[in-house]
Parts: C-alpha cells; structure tokens; sequence
C-alpha cells in the first residue's frame, strides 16, 4: 500500500511538471505589452520646463530687466525726469533778490477826478522816463519786498515808495510773474513860485499798483526782464499862501492856489529790469 501511495505521489507531481512546461512552451499567458507612443510632431507642446510654466504660465520678468521699472534709467518715468531736470534752470532755491529797472513813464494827475489839485501853468499830463529799483525775500512762488520809483517830467518828479507782493510762475529759465503794491507818492522838485504862484508847495498822497513781468535767467543768479504796471495816484495839495511875486495867475487861479485840492490820478509804466537772485 505504501509503495502504491508514493507511486501515485509521484505521478501526480510528474504531470503538474509536464504540464507547466508545456503552457510555457506555448507561449501562455501573453506577455503584457506597452502601447505605442505617437511620434513627436511639430504641432504638440513642448514639454514645461519648470514648474512655474506648467498650464500656460511664466513667472513674472525680474524688475531689473523690466523697461517701465522706476529704477531703469530707460524706462518712461526716468525719462521724463531726466528731460525734467534738463529743462529746469536749475536755480535751486531762491531767499533773496535784488533788481534795478529804466523805462518810460505816463503821467495823468486827474484821470478819475479833480478838486482843485493843479491850476494855473501846471501841466496835469506828462510823459517822461523812469528809473527805479527793488528788493526783499522771496518763498517758493511768492516774494515780499519793496520798491521805489522816480518818473522825471519838465515840471516835476513823481517818487513812490511802495510795499510788493509778487506771484511766480518758474519754467525753466523763464519765469513770468504778478505783483500787487502800495505805498507812498509824492511830486517833487516843485517850482512853487513860478509855477504854483505860491511861496511853497506840496503834493503827497497814496499809490496803489498791479502788474506783470517776465523774468529770464541768463544764469541762476541774474536775469533780464520786462514789466508793465498801473496804478493809481490819491494826491492832495494843502492850501498856499501866495508869494510876493506871483505868476501871472488870473484871480480864479489865485483863489484856488489858497485853497486845498486834490485829485485821483493814474501812471503806466513799462520798463526794463535787471535782477540779482541768491
């Protein structure tokens, strides 16, 4: 029975052996196999080169190469800068100034009205020229300073005195500007007999004054310019005492020499100005 057993045994695994060979002979099971891969065409996208450019996008071009960077002296903001800077005088900041100006002079001593303030040979219209000059502070756009004035005419002189607030606008080497004034007129050089028929005379009073100008800078300190200004003359005249030996004045203008007058006048001037900046 043992001998028939181990037999049997034997048999069994001979033909589990036989049968396996022959299935591996056969070629049993297929050899699993990998698809073919298309061929690589012009049309199909190239494979990401890094992961930032993975679906269509690319990471953002470094600042220094960008050409509308602030920092890039070829990008358009530096441009216009530097065309800034270039076309600025280049002044810098300005404290003080100091200017002299000659031009001519009209002169209407009763333009807007009159109260006895001239009689007689005195001349109430006159055109002469005129000479003067300025100075004081100046802040950013605006100044502050004063201004005297002398108008030379036959009969007499017209000096002012006056404060004036000016308005800038710089451009380059260039600069038009605004001013408004006050202050003090006075006619001089007065002659009293000859004139007036009176043994003296005075004639004082207001000034008030607006022009315009503009101003060019040859250097950052010293510019040529033009201004034209007007103004408007409040002068009184007190009343005389007549003199020894008077002009030949009529008996109206006698009575009006002993009296007090006054009038509201007016002046344009156009002159040429020369300034020193710091």
């Amino acid at each position: 029975m043992r001998v028939t057993g181990a037999f049997c045994t034997f048999g069994l695994t001979a033909g589990v052996l036989l049968s396996a060979a022959i299935a591996s002979a056969q070629g049993w099971p297929p050899p699993q196999t990998q698809p073919a891969q298309p061929p690589a065409t012009a049309t199909q996208p190239k494979p990401a080169t890094g992961g930032f450019e993975a679906g269509g996008l690319a990471p953002p071009t470094p600042i220094g190469n960008d050409p509308n960077a602030p920092g890039n002296r070829n990008s358009p903001t530096e441009t216009r800068l530097r065309k800034s800077e270039s076309d600025d005088s280049g002044r810098g900041l300005e404290w003080f100034y100091v200017n002299a100006e000659g031009g001519l002079q009209v002169l209407g001593l009763q333009t807007f009205s009159s109260s006895g303030l001239a009689y007689g040979p005195v001349k109430t219209t006159a055109v002469g020229p005129m000479f003067g000059g300025g100075l004081g502070l100046r802040l950013m756009f605006f100044t502050f300073g004063a201004r005297a004035r002398m108008g030379m005419f036959d009969q007499y002189k017209l000096g002012t005195i006056n404060g004036e607030f000016g308005f800038h606008i710089p451009l380059g080497d260039l600069e038009p500007y605004f001013t408004l004034g006050a202050g003090y007129a006075v006619l001089t050089s007065l002659n009293a007999n000859a004139d007036w028929g009176t043994s003296s005379v005075s004639v004082r009073g207001y000034d008030i004054r607006a022009g315009a100008g503009l101003d060019y800078y040859i250097t950052p300190v010293f510019s040529i310019g033009a201004n034209l200004t007007g103004e408007m003359l409040g002068l009184s005249r007190p009343s005389g005492t007549l003199s020894p030996t008077p002009s030949k004045l009529n008996a109206a203008d006698q009575k009006t020499a002993q009296t007090s007058g006054s009038s509201v006048g007016s002046a344009l001037t156009i002159s040429a100005v020369a300034g020193l900046h710091f």
